[in-house]
């Protein structure tokens, strides 16, 4: 194909890409509070700031706005609602530093993992007419989107 028709065809399916995370988005089925049973644990904003503390451990106010690039005052009432839910406890830093942090608790633990059990199985309903390499192919198309988007942003996001 000559430059011309291979640029058209990356718009067009760049206009694809777009209309399914949008379409991704609206959906809203794993995170949505909506679509989401009663008895699950927690919603979009504690499970991701959970899991990123679960990942590196304990973060103050200032590593958590730095890591997800949300207002210190959005984060003070998200670690509020959480430390009231018995998700996380303040402690002071570990490192000897000025800020306390925030520590996972045994329940939030215990309230992530179950949720992310849920998750897990809400994606392998949904991916079970995949073959195994369509879905680590899927998996990988997602991982390469999402570290282009952290490279553009400055916020990597560490992984397991």
């Amino acid at each position: 194909m000559n430059a011309v028709s291979d640029g058209a065809g990356k718009d067009e399916t760049t206009r694809q890409v777009e209309f399914e995370t949008m379409l991704l988005g609206r959906h809203g089925y794993l995170f949505g509070s909506r679509s989401r049973p009663a008895d699950w644990h927690l919603d979009r904003s504690a499970y991701i700031l959970l899991t990123r503390i679960q990942l590196v451990g304990p973060m103050s106010i200032g590593q958590l706005s730095d890591a997800t690039g949300l207002d210190a005052s959005t984060l003070n009432r998200q670690t509020a609602a959480m430390k009231r839910a018995g998700l996380v406890e303040r402690i002071p830093d570990p490192d000897g530093g000025i800020a306390r942090k925030f520590r996972i608790t045994q329940e939030g633990e215990k309230s992530l993992d179950d949720d992310r059990a849920r998750y897990l199985g809400i994606l392998e309903g949904l991916l079970d007419d995949w073959s195994t390499d369509e879905v680590a192919d899927f998996a990988a198309s997602l991982r390469r989107l999402n570290h282009a988007i952290e490279r553009l942003d400055g916020r990597p996001w560490p992984r397991p």
